[in-house]
């Protein structure tokens, strides 16, 4: 399977991962910095939360793990938590705007 498809497989299964407090996806959010897909099928994925002190941190980082090798072609993902560039409400899809009610 081609780099590209596994990646639009995992932005596919990024976009069930939930922050439990807040109803819109951790894609839609913003908080996906970088989805890199080695030849041998392992990712790395950058993502941020939408605060360091996340009491939902490690549920959503193992969510996305466990969701990112369900996918056909991945071999592992190693989900590296970074706080840069700092989040905010910018990132997020006009999706995830309007469906907080920011637009």
């Amino acid at each position: 399977m081609a780099k590209f498809d596994i990646e639009e497989k995992i932005v596919d299964v990024l976009k069930t991962v939930f922050d439990p407090e807040i109803p819109v996806n951790v894609y839609d959010l913003g908080l996906i910095y970088k989805i890199d897909v080695t030849d041998s099928g392992e990712v790395n994925i950058d993502m941020t939360l939408t605060a360091p002190n996340c009491p939902a941190a490690d549920f959503i980082m193992e969510d996305v793990r466990q969701k990112v090798e369900s996918v056909e072609g991945v071999t592992a993902a190693n989900i590296h938590l970074v706080f840069e560039p700092e989040w905010d409400r910018d990132m997020m899809s006009e999706e995830a705007k309007l469906e907080l009610g920011f637009l």
